[in-house]
């Protein structure tokens, strides 16, 4: 989905959405995207086979096809984006509300922050949107990261901000569920300023979580997470000039 360009003192803001077999959802999601504030929509897509790819190209949206993995569908929507871009992530299962989308841009866009995280545990959640399990998880993370690195977070939201620059310093290299902690903390080790911004969590549109909606994909997420905090909390420290490199 491209819209007008924006002038040229403001960034532009390019909307990331990962999907797998999103068919029920992405029409509405990509139809609710405020116009006037993002540039340039990119559906990465990791293999649908339910029609999400044609759907999402008939509303106007640009659509690559990654091969499995959320975090290789994200950087691989982040490397063909628009230089000096700021990046927005979104998942296309309805859950995140896009007008929230202002608020994540706003403090990167002004030079008051780099990496804004949306909080839904901060934020209001709709009855059976966030499970305790969600919520334990991001807790156990913020007391490990504030330990590790003084920045405490509350959540793992998929929702977030961050310019394209910044995010390809860091040397991402999670390339599946381990994505988003991966990025949390290797922000916090080259000390990017945060923000964490309380947004509102909905009940999905459609279809079924690939994380919380089975034991196996909730123990395979789990797994790839405990693998990706353990990696970055046993790596050396990094120096100021060797940001991306670790």
């Amino acid at each position: 989905m491209t819209h007008p360009p924006h002038p040229q003192h403001t960034p532009p803001v390019v909307l990331i959405i990962p999907t797998l077999n999103e068919a029920e959802s992405i029409a509405q999601v990509l139809a609710e995207i405020p116009a006037n504030l993002v540039s340039h929509v990119i559906v990465a897509d990791g293999g649908s086979r339910d029609g999400t790819v044609e759907i999402a190209r008939g509303a106007g949206a640009t659509v690559i096809e990654t091969g499995r993995g959320y975090g290789r569908a994200c950087l691989s929507a982040a490397e063909t984006a628009l230089p000096n871009a700021i990046l927005v992530f979104m998942d296309g299962d309805g859950a995140d509300d896009p007008s929230a989308i202002t608020c994540l841009v706003q403090p990167i866009a002004s030079g008051t922050h780099d990496f804004v995280i949306g909080s839904r545990v901060r934020g209001r959640s709709a009855r059976g949107s966030l499970g305790p399990h969600q919520r334990l998880a991001g807790f156990l993370i913020g007391l490990g990261t504030g330990v590790l690195y003084g920045v405490r977070y509350t959540d793992m939201c998929a929702f977030r901000a961050i310019s394209r620059n910044h995010l390809l310093a860091l040397g991402m290299r999670e390339l599946t569920y381990g994505w988003n902690l991966e990025m949390q903390m290797r922000a916090a080790r080259f000390g990017l300023r945060t923000l964490e911004q309380p947004v509102d969590n909905r009940v999905r549109l459609g279809g079924a979580s690939k994380v919380a909606g089975s034991l196996l994909g909730s123990i395979r997420a789990g797994s790839r997470i405990v693998t990706t905090f353990l990696r970055l909390a046993l790596a050396p420290k990094p120096n100021a000039s060797s940001m991306g490199s670790s």
